[in-house]
């Protein structure tokens, strides 16, 4: 299983969470209305980070993702708004980060409007639908996820706790495609400030520690 700790902002915070947790992924949140928003005075810092960087972006422009791809040395991007498949062709042909491409869930999943995506991604992330693109803290139906009809694995996420590890162990062994969780807000003392013991905790639980 692997664990992508999303909106770290704080240097400090950063350090403690490679130091301590040691997740596979760190999020970085490039969307201007989001609480979490990681601005390019932090480049230089967050640049150097020894952790695989995830870059999250809503309906941005193409040249400003390769732009911050470079900026923050990304090792993914995650598309979390509506995104076309022309422009995650397009976006796999000039840069060699991981795609990942966020599905927002409510009440189902049409299946057949991801297929046109399946060879450009590396993944799909699926989250709970808000208007604000995430971060709500609210788990959407994990139901929905046993009609997945893919073979490309997928992260799940949407308010996902430090409570939540037993219920994602049980899901992998029915849906075997889960590869990973997306952590966030339940893991937070404010927005972009995470709480280190209990995402510890978390991966303990998932018995990665």
């Amino acid at each position: 299983m692997e664990i992508k700790v999303c909106g770290m902002r704080e240097l400090e915070n950063i350090h403690e969470l490679i130091s301590k947790m040691k997740p596979d992924w760190m999020g970085l949140i490039f969307y201007p209305k989001s609480a979490r928003f990681v601005s390019d005075e932090k480049a230089a810092e967050l640049k150097e980070i020894q952790l695989k960087k995830v870059g999250v972006f809503v309906n941005e422009s193409e040249e400003e993702m390769l732009r911050k791809v470079a900026e923050f040395n990304l090792s993914a991007i995650q598309l979390h708004g509506n995104e076309s498949v022309e422009l995650v062709k397009s976006l796999s042909e000039k840069s060699d980060c991981e795609l990942w491409k966020v599905i927002s869930v409510g009440d189902q999943v049409d299946w057949k409007t991801l297929e046109d995506y399946l060879p450009y991604v590396n993944k799909f992330l699926f989250d709970t639908a808000t208007a604000t693109h995430g971060g709500s803290g609210k788990k959407f139906d994990w139901e929905i996820l046993q009609t997945y009809p893919f073979d490309k694995g997928f992260l799940l996420s949407g308010g996902l706790d430090d409570e939540s590890a037993d219920e994602v162990l049980a899901l992998r062994q029915r849906i075997p495609q889960l590869q990973g969780v997306d952590l966030n807000s339940k893991f937070e003392d404010a927005p972009g400030l995470k709480n280190i013991e209990k995402l510890t905790r978390f991966k303990r639980r998932l018995n990665l520690l």
